[in-house]
């Protein structure tokens, strides 16, 4: 029903209440214009009283009836004027501009006398609404204004040799006159019907008024939050309601958006995990299915090679057999471990040797594919600590990668390997942090660029909620909530144990915002400004250390390239571009093992131009 909308409401709301308001107003405004005309025309029959007294009054002194009755006959023949008379002290009609009246008895009470012969004694003075008195002689015909207006006994009438009135006679007789209020009702009429004309349209003005900006600010949003819900509920987490202002609607718009980009995130982390554990459970099955063959083939070109020593092409490809197979069980073996987050085994090794081994083992099906491989890696090249199985494993997933993207008609892959000197600011990553009570302070559920945020529980302005801040130093993508404002006032807090993470008694060289300290377990303090427009950061274990030796490896090829969509999920477990032909396990494996040697892998493609993959490796490694 459209009385459930709440827009309808708003509006039916607000048109009732100016309605009141407006019904009131015009009540009151027609009363007050009656009394005012009503007033109007008393004041004007008073002085009209007043002037038939004065101009009457010598001829009253003089007796002369005939010209006070030609007088009263005169005035009587106005517009409007319905009778005038005088009336004695008696009641009698002395004089009336209506011959007929003349002499009849009028009723006291009914012609309002009862103002001047109050328990039959008159009064002296009488206000003019006393002595007002408005009827109909028919209730069909008009109202009738009269005012009688009192003849007071002056000296000159009771001093005169004429005199027929004694001394202590106060009043002598009223002048009472008459007055249609025909024009006075029609024009009240007409300023009644004005006023509900100028009621209704206010009215419909105002309810079309409010019915816009209703709709603007309050329809329409809540119609745009109740789209993006029922997106929501069908899960297009991807909605996004638009901008909606900085009023309270468009704060929870940011809010609402805020909410579905963690939940996104959120149902990813979800579906990485569940791709994880099928990971685990793939590898856990690949190693129980795969590792009983793979003994048997090691076991029989084992016996051959024992059986052929007096065959040396024949001994050469079964070590071959022998190497590759062994191979093959470490890098289940390490399939199960990276589905496990298992440690690698580090050890010094010399990185041009591991991308040799790993050419050698590809070359066949390169030179199949018309693919010529091209080197150009520095000879002094330092020894490097790694796991050598795992980084031959990235280069051989790169290669057959590489070479899956060129066509049959050929290409090239390109490797260059160089040591580079790099800042820390930008690369070093905070991966364990702890409050200063030992509580961990790392979020793995919510995470920046695929890395684990620090969590800090901010309080400000009675509201509470959660920042999150990114991992790597220098790279400030850090994640605030719009509906809460950052100020000096600000409570920064662990979420487990709400101690203090403000650094007491500094403040950011920049902006003048509270320091937040991060204990980095064997790496010192890292601190950051707390002002979300601020990106001051500082690490001074890191930084101590200067630039940071790293080995760079870039591998590119002229394959067909990844689109732009696309590169953001080419490191998810299970996705590929290569629909049944791959599994898409290949460069999940290779994230994981860069991250576990604490380096570094990017890529760069442009379709039907290539792809270059990066990969950076410390120099100096814990084993």
């Amino acid at each position: 029903m459209i009385f459930q909308n709440i827009g309808f409401r708003l509006i039916f709301a607000v048109a009732l209440t100016s309605l009141v308001i407006i019904g009131v107003f015009a009540y009151f405004n027609i009363k007050s214009q009656t009394g005012s005309l009503i007033s109007e025309v008393e004041r004007h029959a008073n002085q009209l009283g007043e002037t038939v007294i004065a101009s009457t009054r010598f001829d009253m002194m003089l007796n002369q009836r005939d010209r006070i009755q030609e007088t009263i006959n005169s005035i009587g023949k106005q517009p409007q004027i319905r009778d005038v008379r005088i009336i004695n002290k008696v009641g009698k009609i002395i004089y009336s501009s209506d011959s007929k009246n003349i002499n009849k008895m009028v009723d006291k009470r009914a012609e309002s006398c009862y103002a001047c012969h109050s328990e039959d004694r008159p009064l002296e003075q009488i206000s003019i609404t006393e002595r007002t008195r408005i009827f109909k002689e028919h209730p069909e015909l008009n109202r009738i204004l009269g005012i009688i207006t009192p003849i007071y006994n002056e000296n000159s009438c009771w001093q005169a040799d004429c005199h027929a009135h004694p001394k202590n006679q106060k009043v002598l007789g009223v002048l009472d006159v008459s007055i249609s209020l025909a024009e006075v009702d029609k024009t009240i009429v007409t300023r009644e019907w004005e006023i509900v004309i100028f009621a209704i349209v206010a009215i419909i003005a105002v309810g079309l008024l409010i019915a816009f900006f209703v709709r603007r600010w309050v329809s329409n949003p809540v119609n745009d939050l109740l789209n993006a819900t029922q997106q929501i509920s069908q899960g297009n987490l991807n909605f996004a309601i638009k901008d909606l202002g900085k009023d309270e609607i468009g704060k929870l718009s940011s809010s609402f958006n805020n909410m579905t980009k963690k939940l996104a995130e959120a149902r990813l982390q979800l579906f990485q995990s569940d791709k994880m554990a099928s990971l685990g459970r793939l590898a856990a099955g690949v190693a129980h299915e795969i590792n009983n063959p793979l003994t048997g083939v090691l076991t029989y070109s084992s016996f051959l090679l024992k059986r052929t020593k007096n065959n040396p092409e024949l001994q050469e490809d079964l070590n071959i057999i022998v190497r590759e197979t062994l191979r093959s069980r470490e890098i289940v073996k390490s399939l199960l471990d990276f589905a496990r987050q298992s440690v690698p085994r580090k050890s010094k090794a010399n990185l041009n040797e591991i991308i040799d081994k790993a050419i050698s083992v590809i070359q066949n099906q390169l030179s199949v594919k018309k693919i010529k491989i091209i080197k150009q890696s520095e000879n002094n090249v330092p020894p490097i600590t790694v796991d050598s199985n795992q980084i031959q494993q990235v280069f051989i997933n790169l290669f057959v990668n590489a070479s899956d993207s060129i066509s049959e008609s050929g290409g090239t892959i390109t490797i260059e390997t160089k040591q580079i000197s790099l800042s820390p600011f930008g690369v070093a990553q905070v991966k364990n942090s702890t409050c200063p009570k030992r509580h961990s302070l790392m979020d793995n559920e919510f995470k920046i660029d695929g890395l684990p945020s620090l969590k800090v529980k901010i309080i400000s302005g009675g509201k509470e909620g959660i920042i999150h801040l990114d991992p790597v130093y220098g790279k400030h993508r850090n994640l605030y909530q719009p509906e809460i404002k950052i100020d000096n006032e600000t409570k920064f807090l662990c979420a487990v144990c709400n101690t203090s993470l403000v650094q007491q008694n500094k403040n950011c060289p920049k902006c003048g915002a509270p320091v937040l300290a991060f204990e980095v377990d064997g790496q010192g303090i890292y601190e950051v400004c707390s002002s979300e427009n601020t990106n001051w950061e500082k690490w001074d274990f890191v930084d101590s250390a200067g630039l940071k030796e790293y080995i760079e490896i870039k591998i590119s090829d002229t394959g067909c390239g990844i689109s732009k969509e696309d590169i953001p999920k080419i490191f998810e477990p299970f996705f590929t571009t290569k629909g049944q032909k791959g599994t898409g396990l290949g460069l999940a494996v290779i994230w994981g093992i860069i991250d576990n040697h604490n380096g570094t892998i990017s890529v760069e493609s442009e379709i039907d131009k290539g792809t270059t993959f990066t990969i950076r490796l410390p120099l100096s490694q814990l084993k």
